[in-house]
């Protein structure tokens, strides 16, 4: 089948564009507000897009509590989704009113960031704090707003959970980070393999 999306006429009870673009990693962005509140909430659409410097992006689909913590404070972390925090993950996602905490409400330990004014997930394998360089609202091809607002920040610190170390390296299939699938579907990465890239008989990189 092919279809133009313009028309997002794929005949389909659901629209497949999801899951063709998965598995995503989720980030579990926390944010503290100016007023001192703070907020947790998983997104999906979010990914690494540097390692010199270390960066990393995610994008929020309108104006919720966490664009708005991060227009004002310009700081953020996010905590990696382990299959045991899968559940707590997903609690979170809940629409709480402005200043309730997801932490409480997940039943999860907050910690704030060394280097940046934000919290994290204390029972997190790991987690990233960083501060914001850019905002900003994707257009289409028309020049008209999505509606969808990337933000970008570059990593400061990070914290590793030493237990989940092997052998100098994140023990990725006891670590078992959860990814996002299509439709209501996630999986993780608990069963892993391990591929070279391959090299040239002259390839000297």
């Amino acid at each position: 089948m092919f279809y133009e999306t313009r028309d997002n006429a794929h005949g389909l009870p659901h629209d497949p564009f999801k899951a063709i673009v998965s598995p995503r990693p989720i980030g579990w962005i926390g944010t503290k507000a100016a007023d001192g509140s703070v907020n947790l909430a998983p997104y999906s659409y979010f990914n690494a897009i540097s390692d010199h410097p270390k960066m990393v992006m995610f994008s929020s689909s309108g104006r919720k509590d966490t664009l708005r913590n991060v227009e004002e404070t310009r700081v953020f972390t996010t905590s990696m989704v382990s299959r045991s925090l899968a559940e707590k993950m997903n609690r979170s996602s809940a629409s709480l009113p402005h200043g309730e905490s997801e932490f409480d409400f997940a039943e999860l330990t907050m910690q704030t960031g060394r280097l940046v004014d934000a919290p994290y997930v204390g029972e997190a394998c790991a987690a990233l704090e960083c501060r914001v360089t850019e905002i900003f609202e994707a257009k289409a091809l028309d020049g008209t707003p999505s509606g969808s607002f990337v933000v970008i920040g570059q990593v400061l610190g990070i914290h590793i959970d030493e237990a989940a170390l092997k052998d100098g390296r994140l023990d990725m299939a006891s670590v078992a980070p959860v990814a996002r699938l299509g439709y209501m579907d996630y999986a993780d990465a608990a069963e892993t393999f391990e591929m070279v890239r391959p090299q040239r008989p002259n390839d000297r990189r």
